[in-house]
């Protein structure tokens, strides 16, 4: 695939500018109906007239981080364990944003130190390890871990559009990824850690100073490498098979409303990988984590909703749903000036 076959952005901006409303006045609404209508659109004989969002499905992948015994998270591993065993039971934020919105959940365990012993139908296990490496002393995982994530990732993405979903979403779930990402971006971008680090879900500000430290040691060793070698180094087993499922989304042509922090720097990676990703994201919220502001930017992201939120798990993405739906029925069902009979 490449880049997204422009020829019916004409006759999409001008079906969006003839509704009933002043050119613009929908905002960010309308770029979203329009970056759907264009996705929509590809390998058709003229621009759809008609946006369809079938099935949203939220995929939260799990995954553990050897530098959480460093203490850079009030919570030890074990919570990762607890909070997978929670999304499968219905009992997260995710799990009641997913069912207001009529969005489908499925939990991945991409390795997670404690497994989970389950046969819950929307749980999946594609475990790289049991977690990764402590990244502040040597490389988080192989070079042989990253390409299999990335496969997995991208396998399990397609996998759930080939079924019929034609919006999908990505949370995570790790305790201690915070200080992944925020060693991802710094390697990846060239900030350095004390922009990319904050606070996580909460910690004290000695553990930020040394979370700051850890972050740094492990961004070391990754200047000058590409993605895919700065993923073993300081990369996390969840956030590896998101960057495959990234490009896996972009393959099968399907929008991904992108999350916070953790969410976005895997898409950010994926953009280094495959630029022309980045024309099926869409970024759902801006966090209050400090590294999220530096990824978006990075990203050219203008992002629906400011909500304050630092939860990770998909939240921010499912909140974004009804913006997208409600950007398609525009799109579908809004009159035009001429339909309506209403002269400007």
């Amino acid at each position: 695939m490449s880049m997204l076959d422009r020829q019916y952005a004409e006759s999409i901006q001008t079906r969006i500018d003839q509704k009933t409303k002043p050119v613009g006045s929908l905002g960010q609404i309308e770029e979203v109906a329009f970056q759907l209508a264009l996705i929509q659109s590809q390998g058709k004989a003229a621009a759809v007239t008609h946006i369809d969002i079938q099935k949203p499905t939220a995929i939260v992948f799990a995954g553990d981080h050897g530098i959480a015994d460093a203490g850079v998270s009030i919570a030890p591993s074990a919570v990762t364990q607890q909070m997978v065993l929670n999304f499968l039971n219905g009992g997260a934020a995710i799990n009641c944003f997913c069912r207001a919105n009529q969005i489908d959940i499925k939990v991945v365990d991409a390795g997670i130190l404690f497994p989970v012993e389950s046969d819950h139908p929307d749980f999946f296990v594609q475990r790289l390890g049991d977690r990764t490496a402590n990244f502040a002393e040597s490389a988080a995982m192989t070079a042989q871990q990253v390409t299999r994530g990335l496969e997995l990732g991208k396998s399990f993405v397609q996998n759930i559009i080939d079924q019929g979903s034609n919006l999908v979403m990505f949370g995570e779930m790790g305790i201690a990824n915070t200080s992944s990402a925020a060693a991802l971006l710094a390697a990846l971008s060239g900030e350095c850690a004390q922009t990319c680090v904050g606070m996580g879900t909460g910690i004290s500000p000695a553990q930020y100073e040394k979370k700051v430290t850890l972050v740094a040691q492990g961004v070391a060793r990754c200047h000058g490498q590409d993605p895919l070698t700065v993923l073993a180094e300081v990369g996390g087993f969840e956030i590896v098979q998101m960057v495959g499922a990234f490009l896996g989304a972009y393959e099968k042509n399907t929008p991904v409303l992108v999350d916070g922090f953790i969410v976005s720097t895997a898409a950010y990676i994926a953009t280094l990988i495959e630029p022309d990703s980045r024309e099926v994201m869409i970024f759902a919220h801006q966090s209050h984590e400090a590294g999220h502001k530096v990824v978006l930017d990075k990203l050219h992201a203008k992002p629906l909703l400011e909500l304050g939120l630092r939860l990770g798990e998909g939240t921010g993405a499912a909140l974004a749903v009804p913006m997208v739906k409600a950007a398609a029925e525009f799109y579908n069902t809004m009159a035009s000036f001429a339909e309506a009979g209403v002269t400007v």
